[in-house]
């Protein structure tokens, strides 16, 4: 490793294992300059994995947590910038769920820095991606919601949109493991004010987090029950982005298990758009492959609408094209075992 760096915003680093140590020294130090150019210098190194493993298995991480609290905002953004390089690797994510640092880095989430708040945002979200950060955030969920409201009440700029991606896909996450939180947070009346987003990632997230909130019972309840949610979600169908799509139609999928599910799907003419969705042939590999599970969703939520007597007397009249699908030997194997099972239930009699 290289001694002494030219940028003066960096601070001199040691050789070999000495630096992470001689780095995390310099945090203590009382003046703010020394504590952001140490702060700076570690952000590069732990791109290094060896470096990295040294800096959040050497005892070092609960130095951190004054950090968070410091009267200086760029030193507290440069912290939250060093966490979010650290949980890039399995070996940070697990260290900063058993440390004490969750706290106050949730705390920075009303912080008076935009930069700051993007930041932790980053942070949790990469959190998040795995079941026990899900876990470990599942309290924290009802103030995401809450985040979710203010930034829905703020003017949009991108940056906000940036964190509006994040918090979105944080509480699909968290809601994947564990929908009621968000359930209990008016979850679907906010999510649905983001599904007409002119942002495609930010539709995409809010139809992801819709569809976890659709899982439990009294989810789909709550999505039958939400004005003009169902049409918007009719219309998210035909979205030009095909994972808008896909999230859409799980929705639909879970939400037409129930009878009353059922019902505002068949009044809304459901099945015609569905049933074009299974009419697009795709002759790459790649966008086969990436529109799979639209099919999947598409299907099995037809399969559901066929259990109501409606719904299969018109499935009926599209027949051939679901026993095609269900006998396409070029078919991926799940999207043959969901077509016959479609079939099976369009084609059911007493």
């Amino acid at each position: 490793m290289a001694g002494v760096r030219a940028d003066p915003t960096w601070a001199p680093v040691a050789f070999g294992r000495r630096a992470v140590p001689q780095l995390f020294e310099e945090l203590q130090k009382p003046e703010p300059g020394r504590r952001l150019r140490a702060l700076a210098s570690l952000c590069d190194l732990v791109h290094d994995p060896e470096l990295l493993y040294q800096a959040v298995n050497g005892g070092f991480m609960e130095q951190l947590a004054v950090l968070l609290e410091d009267e200086d905002p760029l030193v507290k953004v440069k912290t939250c910038e060093l966490l979010h390089q650290l949980t890039a690797h399995s070996a940070g994510r697990q260290a900063l769920l058993t440390s004490s640092l969750l706290s106050p880095l949730s705390l920075l989430l009303d912080d008076s820095s935009s930069s700051c708040r993007t930041s932790v945002h980053r942070v949790l979200n990469r959190l998040a991606l795995l079941p026990a950060g899900a876990e470990s955030l599942l309290s924290l969920v009802p103030k995401l919601m809450l985040k979710l409201r203010h930034e829905e009440d703020e003017e949009e700029e991108e940056e906000e949109e940036e964190v509006q991606v994040l918090l979105l896909s944080t509480i699909a996450c968290c809601s994947r493991l564990d929908a009621q939180p968000s359930l209990s947070s008016d979850g679907v009346s906010l999510l649905r004010r983001k599904l007409s987003h002119r942002r495609p990632d930010i539709r995409r997230e809010a139809a992801a987090a819709m569809m976890a909130l659709s899982v439990p019972v009294d989810g789909k309840r709550q999505v039958c029950e939400e004005e003009e949610l169902l049409p918007v979600l009719l219309h998210l169908l035909q979205d030009e982005d095909v994972d808008v799509r896909t999230n859409a139609a799980g929705v639909i999928m879970n939400v037409a298990i129930i009878t009353a599910g059922k019902q505002r799907c068949l009044g809304l003419d459901v099945i015609t758009v569905l049933l074009s969705l299974l009419s697009e042939e795709e002759q790459e590999e790649e966008k086969r492959r990436r529109r799979k599970a639209l099919v999947v969703y598409s299907l099995r939520a037809l399969t559901a609408l066929a259990e109501a007597p409606d719904g299969r007397h018109l499935l009926l009249e599209h027949l051939p094209l679901l026993v095609r699908r269900s006998q396409d030997a070029e078919e991926d194997q799940e999207v043959r075992r969901a077509a016959q099972t479609a079939v099976e239930v369009v084609t059911w009699t007493p």
